[in-house]
């Protein structure tokens, strides 16, 4: 039967030969997806990961990036997200109900805490916080009510660094759920699911791929894994379903062309700095660093008993300023920097810097910050070290005493 030109375009029967092979993996881009006829139609299962039925459900690319990650986790799971925050929230709303309770460290990414006041309150789902350098009161406050524990580590701005492995095991002699924020780990520093070769592990390990595996400050998603029987993604992936989450093609294509370079990246901003760190741990405008892997910060010897293998610590820290300096110093400190620039997230090339004010985001209740000096988070980037030591310096001689 003949057709219209414009029909022989949109049906057109070329199909290029297969079994091309190149660095990167092919790019599908794809709402519909079609079938071969009706009974395969209604064969298809979107549960897993043996065919395909519609673009939010999965494509060879999201597939191929899925299986990446949990490798890169040491998982067997993996479903993605439009961002990391809607990892946590995916985390949440498949494991926990209304009358049920979430433990939250006091020292977590804020927004993780804001949604539990938030859409989990108003689902009559409870949540406390606890600390996280402090088994004995995650002990005392789980109950039957817990369902799901988060921990973080490092913990978010300040930097402690919990004993991972006994806060787990406190939660899976009740059976509460574990989920991990790994974003700071990236799966590099140590193995969510296989503490030091123990065997024992965190259920879930969450993760901002907008950090690390994408390496840019231009992508935003997230990622869920697991390393169970399926139990646990597969109620994860009905939620997933029920929600309509879904990552943009173009993300994953430079998640895809990103992650085989996560590791020498992560290195590098590790190694710088842990250089910087050091060295403003020398300035007396520092009361404090706060690095995992300096001796003297919250939690070192938790850190060097679990990332002692690898012997790695992400590319951020923070330092508390000498209390004789004001706030309005401090602010000063990080307008005067040139290179570190102001902005949120980490990871990326640029180098970055926030000040905090640790005490409003703190439960008073669970535990009482030492320090009284004004906190700033660094982000350290992919510059020179000479010229990022060069630009502190001068932003310090530029604050005043």
């Amino acid at each position: 039967m003949a057709h219209e030109p414009i029909t022989d375009l949109i049906h057109h029967p070329y199909k290029p030969p297969a079994k091309f092979a190149a660095p990167q993996p092919g790019i599908y881009k794809a709402s519909t997806v079609f079938f071969a006829d009706v009974a395969a139609m209604r064969a298809r299962d979107w549960k897993t990961k043996v065919g395909y039925t519609y673009g939010l459900h999965g494509t060879p690319s999201t597939f191929t990036l899925e299986e990446r990650l949990a490798t890169l986790e040491g998982g067997t799971h993996c479903l993605l997200v439009s961002s990391g925050l809607a990892a946590i929230a995916l985390v949440a709303f498949a494991f926990l109900k209304t009358g049920d309770e979430v433990l939250l460290p006091d020292n977590a990414y804020g927004p993780n805490k804001a949604l539990a006041n938030g859409e989990l309150a108003n689902f009559g789902i409870t949540h406390r916080t606890y600390d996280a350098m402090n088994p004995a009161d995650l002990a005392a406050k789980l109950s039957d009510r817990t369902k799901l524990v988060w921990v973080e580590a490092a913990g978010s701005v300040t930097m402690e660094f919990p004993d991972l492995p006994a806060l787990v095991a406190l939660c899976r002699a009740r059976g509460v759920i574990t989920a991990l924020d790994n974003t700071w780990g990236a799966g590099l520093a140590f193995d969510p699911f296989d503490f030091n070769g123990t065997g024992q592990g965190v259920d879930v390990s969450v993760h901002a791929l907008t950090k690390y595996p994408s390496g840019g400050g231009d992508v935003l998603m997230g990622s869920v894994v697991t390393r169970d029987d399926g139990r646990l993604h597969q109620a994860l992936k009905l939620t997933h379903m029920r929600m309509g989450w879904g990552v943009g093609v173009g993300d994953v294509e430079t998640l895809l062309r990103s992650l085989p370079s996560i590791a020498i990246r992560y290195a590098a901003h590790d190694k710088a700095a842990r250089a910087l760190a050091h060295w403003l741990g020398s300035r007396d405008e520092i009361a404090q660093v706060l690095h995992p892997a300096i001796e003297g910060s919250p939690g070192h010897d938790n850190w060097r008993a679990l990332c002692g293998d690898s012997d790695l610590a992400a590319g951020i820290f923070s330092v508390v300023f000498d209390e004789r300096f004001s706030s309005e110093q401090v602010d000063r400190f990080c307008d005067g920097l040139k290179l570190f620039r102001l902005g949120y997230s980490w990871g990326g090339p640029i180098s970055l810097v926030v000040p905090y004010d640790i005490g409003l985001m703190r439960d008073a209740s669970v535990a009482r910050w030492p320090y009284k000096g004004t906190l700033v988070r660094f982000s350290v980037g992919l510059e020179a070290l000479s010229d990022l030591r060069d630009d502190l310096s001068q932003a310090l001689e530029g604050m005043g005493n």
